[in-house]
């Protein structure tokens, strides 16, 4: 539940960041669009009253003879409001007069480097420019006289003041704060309601995911005991197969595949006669050749289930050995998947020190022996190496777990591998 919690909460976070980015670089985008009509509308209002006062100087036809109190107008301008720099061209784009505040060379060294366009209609023409980190409006205005025809161009760059910046930046970020406030206030509160949803669905998938184990359980018990008259085998097999793969250091998808393999790995004995299975003395070469089917058999018993399906490397391979000499494919070393590298030592253990209906449990020493002989040629070395330290505390314990108790512990590996 802890698990559940945690993805819960991750998503929540994912969620949370990129609706965030996406309604924040919206709701910026469309304070940037207010902002840039607020100073469109300060410089145009500024620029509007200078043409006003100033109409009758620049809509003669002698336009290109500005007066001397033209000249003025201009540099009173320049002192009095927010223009830096402003220039007064004829009907034929020609420079009629430039002046700009002292200070203010970079920037016009800046604005001359992109492109100048004069308006073809009536409407003006405005870009924006930052420099230096001061924002700049450059607007180019057609002037009329009393006929309608252009007869002059007003062009002023309009600095933004540093209060109105202050004002945009606040702006900006009081939006991007209300953005931020509602997503969080919104997944805070979505996040019971997602919780609760989710608990059941994991419930339900827990409960599946427990049918599905005790019919592995079951399944593997059935054909064990029909093999040996107990289950315990399957039990005991599955436990020193994961304690060694434990001190590999296999991981969580893994640990499941070698756990569904050790219960189901001989799940293909199903298909096989008791005159063969049962058989006390040793198998004719007939008798091997039709044992062996029981990983083909097994194969397509657990084919028909995707879940346990992933029991497949261990129902395939714990029969081949280190060298190659094994069946059904042959294959000889690291081609051979660790999960079956490590059922195949701990299988071949377990039929040496457990009891049979044909015969006794070997004695442990013995046992070591003989599964050391097979080292590099039925068993990997090295993992043959680590099992033998951990094999006398492994039985030990399996002996005094018992049937029961062996259960009890592989149902909490079981959880632990399959429910964390």
């Amino acid at each position: 539940m802890h698990g559940l919690h945690r993805r819960i909460i991750t998503r929540l976070l994912a969620g949370f960041a990129i609706l965030s980015a996406l309604i924040g670089s919206a709701v910026v985008y469309f304070d940037l669009e207010a902002v840039d009509d607020r100073v469109v509308h300060l410089g145009e209002a500024a620029a509007a009253e200078f043409l006003r006062d100033n109409h009758a100087a620049l809509a003669r036809p002698d336009a290109g003879a500005l007066t001397p109190d033209f000249v003025r107008a201009v540099e009173t301008l320049l002192e009095s409001n927010h223009f830096v720099i402003v220039e007064i061209y004829d009907a034929g784009q020609k420079a009629l007069i430039e002046r700009s505040r002292p200070g203010y060379h970079d920037v016009e060294v800046a604005l001359d480097r992109s492109p100048h366009r004069f308006p073809d209609g009536m409407a003006s023409y405005y870009t924006k420019h930052l420099v230096h980190g001061s924002l700049y409006l450059q607007m180019i205005t057609p002037i009329r006289d009393d006929r309608g025809s252009v007869v002059a161009f007003f062009e002023g760059i309009y600095e933004v003041d540093a209060m109105t910046m202050a004002d945009i930046r606040r702006g900006v970020v009081h939006s991007l704060a209300i953005v931020i406030i509602a997503v969080l206030a919104t997944s805070i509160l979505l996040y019971p309601v997602i919780l609760s949803l989710n608990r059941n669905l994991f419930l339900h998938a827990e409960r599946l995911l427990r049918a599905n184990l005790e019919m592995l359980e079951v399944l593997g018990s059935a054909i064990a005991k029909r093999d040996s008259d107990t289950d315990t085998h399957n039990y005991r097999v599955t436990w020193y197969a994961v304690r060694l793969a434990e001190s590999v250091g296999l991981d969580r998808i893994m640990m499941q595949r070698l756990i569904k393999g050790a219960f189901l790995h001989d799940v293909g004995k199903i298909g096989i006669s008791d005159n063969i299975l049962l058989k006390p003395g040793k198998l004719t070469p007939e008798e091997f050749s039709t044992m062996q089917q029981h990983v083909a058999l097994g194969l397509d018993i657990i084919g028909q289930s995707e879940w346990l399906s992933e029991a497949g490397d261990v129902v395939r391979y714990h029969h081949e050995k280190y060298d190659g000499s094994g069946y059904l494919n042959g294959l000889a070393g690291e081609a051979i998947p660790l999960v079956a590298r490590i059922f195949a030592i701990v299988d071949v253990f377990d039929a040496l020190t457990s009891k049979r209906p044909y015969k006794e449990p070997m004695p442990l020493a013995q046992a070591i022996d003989i599964l050391s002989e097979g080292a590099g040629r039925h068993f990997d070395p090295d993992l043959l190496a680590r099992f033998r330290a951990m094999a006398p505390a492994l039985l030990e314990e399996s002996g005094t777990l018992g049937h029961d108790g062996m259960r009890a512990a592989l149902q909490r590996m079981t959880q632990h591998y399959f429910f964390a």
